[in-house]
């Protein structure tokens, strides 16, 4: 006979899967929403001329560098963990392609896949260390993609006949260039102050009990894991490094995006590019299954029209970028799970909402990832006694 307890955390359970399945499906049906606007007035006869005639030597340079800047996210996440921990490149590398080809699969769900995953293949990198480093990789990210926007909006030169339009644009810019700096300036600051933050947090949950446990020693543990992972910020050698590296990795974006433009013929530069990036990259914040399917095509598709690109082949531009952009990783996924290197249902278990959320609430290893404790690294506490 199952216990009441038993009875009521199945019911949990289950209404937690319910409601992913719901989210997921809801998702779906938003992605096939967009792909059905992107597509609605296009003549696909004259976007499959397109593609066919687009330079193959072009798409397939796109595609290398496209997969060297996995390597790139790879070196530059390594030193993002530095204060954490070591990590190994190789397991770094196929953290990052599984899970950029999980964000393609099932969309930005699939997020919590690479700091699942290196976990698996690494024993002492804390998941907690994992996950917050992620955090941290997405904030250089948008900052370093609004800056190139911004800057670029200084002396990209529009057509003459979008000048009122455009106006409005670079203003737009402007307020995301002084939002980021701002944030970088927030960032800072809390590293500094972290010590009294935290300390402050533990008065205000510790007088304020409606406030679940659980979820004060969650945010707690997140806040101190993230003030040691922003040393990278005060650090001037550490700041350098991963400055630098994600500046290659954006390098690299930007010249996998200009060489598809031009091998549909499309004579832009280097600014034009730049300005369709950042409108590919506002798409892809959209959380649709497919890596931001529709979202990302009817963006890019606007920022080439916006231009003055024909809607086909804009349509087909933003196709092909897509899938270079994410295909590598797709295959490198395939490539690691078909040779038994990522166990799928174990990785499906961990990559559950609740797992997460104990992994970093902990600050211990994913259950079961290190049988041997004496490998595990030394609190936050320690450390920052040492």
């Amino acid at each position: 006979m199952t216990a009441p307890g038993g009875m009521a955390y199945f019911s949990s359970l289950s209404t937690r899967n319910y409601r992913k399945y719901l989210e997921f499906g809801a998702l779906c049906l938003l992605a096939i929403g967009l792909l059905w606007w992107f597509g609605r007035k296009l003549n696909w006869g004259e976007v499959r001329s397109a593609v066919s005639h687009s330079n193959p030597y072009l798409l397939l340079g796109a595609t290398a560098i496209i997969s060297l800047a996995y390597l790139f996210r790879a070196l530059r996440w390594g030193a993002f963990l530095r204060p954490l921990g070591p990590a190994r490149l190789n397991d770094l590398f196929a953290a990052t392609t599984v899970g950029f080809g999980a964000v393609f699969l099932v969309g930005r769900a699939g997020e919590v896949v690479r700091p699942v995953v290196l976990p698996m293949r690494d024993p002492r990198v804390r998941a907690s260390a994992s996950f917050v480093t992620i955090l941290v990789e997405r904030l250089y990210d948008m900052m370093a993609v609004v800056l190139l926007f911004s800057i670029n909006l200084l002396w990209f030169k529009p057509p003459i006949k979008l000048g009122n339009e455009f106006a409005r644009v670079r203003l737009v810019g402007l307020i995301l260039l002084l939002g980021a700096i701002l944030g970088v300036a927030g960032l800072m600051w809390f590293r500094k102050r972290s010590p009294i933050v935290v300390k402050a947090l533990d008065l205000f949950f510790a007088r304020f009990h409606f406030i679940p446990q659980r979820l004060s020693k969650l945010i707690v543990s997140t806040l101190e894991q993230l003030a040691r992972a922003l040393r990278v910020l005060i650090d001037a050698r550490e700041l350098a490094e991963t400055a630098a590296w994600t500046a290659i990795i954006w390098c690299s974006i930007g010249l996998a995006c200009f060489l598809v433009i031009r091998a549909f013929g499309v004579p832009f530069g280097i600014s034009e590019t730049v300005f369709v990036l950042g409108w590919s990259l506002v798409g892809s914040l959209v959380p649709t299954p497919g890596g931001a399917a529709g979202a990302f095509h009817a963006a890019t598709a606007a920022g080439l029209i916006f231009l003055g690109v024909t809607r086909e082949t804009s349509a087909a531009i933003s196709i092909v970028l897509h899938v270079i952009d994410f295909g590598p990783a797709v295959l490198f996924g395939f490539f690691y799970v078909i040779r038994g290197d990522l166990n799928l249902s174990r990785l499906r278990s961990l990559a559950s909402p609740e797992t997460v959320e104990h992994a970093v609430e902990d600050e211990t290893l994913l259950p079961d990832d290190n049988p041997n404790q004496e490998q595990r690294l030394e609190s936050p506490a320690a450390a920052a006694g040492s």
